[in-house]
Formats: structure tokens, C-alpha cells, sequence
């Protein structure tokens, strides 16, 4: 059967290095709380000319550098994005135009935190489905621009930056040995939309808008959430927490992290974490977690990966890796 398999991984992150006693002088909040309550240092933040659309240009560079290849290799690009370039066109056309790359097709996917994890699942069906041979899934955000500056429960857990990774469709066995994507699970509820949001949009308010949270309902729904759909992938693929080499969440909060490896039973060895030192990079956020474990050298070649995340919507889900 076909796989879709990781043949390299690249990021890109601002110039801009903010650490949490920048923020002090913002707003009324200090260094240890921000870390007590979620695990964050620091965070990087997009200059004006740094947009989603360079972020993800840079990323998508560095990912066809380590796979030595070029955009003529490459027959799709998914973006996943919550903050684009343009209500319209899709920001994955304009990075598609800055890499020369004239041929194939791309889109951009909205699905909050959980974007990367719905993209690299959809890229996959795309790549199985014969539609496509090689595939750019970027995950770039400029939250930044979306936050509520003097709202100290929300402006101090985001940042900006962008990752990709590049798939190829290649014959597998069809056998849990298999290098590539081996399982997912998606899932959304509509009824917890107030809990995370934006409070503006084109079609409502003709304003962008800025993001609104309920973070004690967020945290509450959270682990059950990832639970729920990690179980899931563990059921498909036929294995336990225990055949995991690495697990690779959405980097949110660290209490969230540590909560959901605890009651999945994966060893805190196992979880690659850099929360404190990205923030919450929305879409961003997996994929730059998957570059620093594989630079690192962490994350090895044969390595059975855990990709997990949850956003607004609420979206949350799951993707089962052998790298």
C-alpha cells in the first residue's frame, strides 16, 4: 500500500527573541507566574516585514534543503493558518509563488492548534489517493497580530514562527513497520466555538479581530480531548503507549502536556516539549516541536512519532509517524 513519508522537516522564527521580563514592563504580570502557570520563557514575535507568508517560505526552504530537493519536486502545498496573509487568496499560493514553484496546487487549512495535525492528514489522503507524489505541509502563524495587548491571560502564551515537512508517497507493506503516516484521528465540536476564539471576521464584524479565551474551560476539556483521539490512533495501529518513541503535542501550556502523557502513559522522556521556548505557535506549533527533536537528534529514522493537538472550535487530533 502507499505511505506518506517524512523525508525532511524545516522551520523559520522571527528575528525578534521577546523572554518574559520584556513583558513586564507591558502589563501587570512577572516571569514566575507566567512560568508557574504555563511552562513559558520566552517567545519570538514577527516584525512588519515578517508575515505568515515569509515565516512559511523560510520553513519550506529549509525543509527541501534537508531533503535535497527543489519546489520542482513538489506537486502540493497545505498551509495550515489562522492568522493569513489575505482573507483572500490563499496565504499556501503566495508562498507557492515566492518558491518559484508554477505547477501543482495549494491551499490554506484552518483548524486553530490542531491546523498542522488536519493538514499532514489531509496532504496523506491526497498522496494515497494518487493525486499528488510530494507534498509541503507548513503549519506558520503571526499571532502576534490577533492578540489583546493588555489582556495578561491571553498575550503572554502566544508567538509567531512556522515549520514544515515534506512528504513523499512511497510503497509500504502495510504493516505497523511502515515508514510513514500509520494512523489519525479528527475530531471538532462546534458547541465549545465561545470558549476560544477571535472576536472578528470579515462576514460578522469587517474587522480582524482579537482572541478571546476561557482558559480554565479550555484546560478542563483538554486532556479528555487528547485522550480521546491518542486512544484512538493506539486502537487503528494495533499498540500501546509503551511502542511509542516519541510524543510530539501541541505545545499550549505544560501543565496540559504533562497531564495528557500522564494519564496516556507515555514517560516523560519520551515527550518533546518546547513551550518554553516558543510559546503557543497555534498551527506552528507541532511542527517546530517535531524540528527540534530532530535536530536534536531525538527523533531518529524508524522512530514511531505521536503527533497530537487541540485549538479552537474546538478541533483536536491525532497522527501516528514512523519516521
Amino acid at each position: 500500500m502507499i505511505r506518506s513519508v517524512v523525508l525532511s522537516a524545516g522551520k523559520s522564527l522571527p528575528r525578534r527573541l521577546v523572554k518574559n521580563a520584556e513583558l513586564e514592563g507591558v502589563i501587570e504580570t512577572s516571569d514566575a507566574w507566567i512560568v508557574q502557570r504555563t511552562g513559558i520563557r520566552q517567545r519570538y514575535i514577527a516584525a512588519d516585514d515578517e508575515t505568515t507568508a515569509s515565516l512559511g517560505e523560510a520553513a519550506a526552504r529549509a525543509a527541501l534543503d534537508a531533503a535535497g530537493l527543489t519546489v520542482d519536486d513538489i506537486d502540493l502545498i497545505v498551509l495550515a493558518t489562522s492568522t493569513p496573509n489575505n482573507t483572500f487568496p490563499a496565504t499556501a499560493v503566495e508562498i507557492q509563488e515566492r518558491l518559484g514553484m508554477r505547477h501543482g496546487f495549494a491551499f490554506d487549512m484552518q483548524a486553530v492548534c490542531s491546523g498542522f495535525v488536519y493538514a499532514i492528514n489531509t496532504a496523506d489522503l491526497y498522496l494515497r489517493g494518487g493525486m499528488a507524489k510530494r507534498a509541503i505541509v507548513i503549519g506558520s502563524e503571526t499571532f502576534s497580530r490577533i492578540l489583546d495587548w493588555e489582556d495578561r491571560s491571553t498575550c503572554v502564551l502566544f508567538g509567531d514562527g512556522a515549520g514544515a515537512v515534506i512528504l513523499e508517497a512511497q510503497e509500504g507493506e502495510g504493516t505497523i513497520g511502515d515508514r510513514g503516516i500509520l494512523a489519525a484521528s479528527l475530531r471538532s465540536d462546534g458547541s465549545h466555538r465561545e470558549k476560544l476564539y477571535v472576536d472578528g471576521g470579515p462576514s460578522t464584524t469587517r474587522t480582524v479581530g482579537v482572541l478571546r479565551m476561557e482558559g480554565r474551560e479550555v484546560f478542563k476539556h483538554a486532556v479528555g480531548m487528547i485522550t480521546d483521539v491518542v486512544v484512538s490512533v493506539f486502537e487503528q495501529a494495533g499498540i500501546t503507549a509503551d511502542d511509542i518513541d516519541w510524543f510530539v503535542p501541541h505545545q499550549a501550556n505544560k501543565r496540559i502536556i504533562d497531564a495528557s502523557a500522564k494519564k496516556l502513559g507515555i514517560a516523560d522522556e519520551k515527550v518533546v516539549i518546547t513551550v518554553d521556548q516558543h510559546g503557543n505557535t497555534s498551527a506552528a506549533s507541532v511542527p517546530l516541536a517535531l524540528c527540534e527533536g530532530v535536530e536534536t537528534g531525538r527523533i531518529k529514522k524508524g522512530d514511531l512519532v505521536l503527533l497530537e493537538a487541540m485549538g479552537g472550535g474546538f478541533t483536536w487530533g491525532a497522527v501516528l509517524v514512523r519516521w
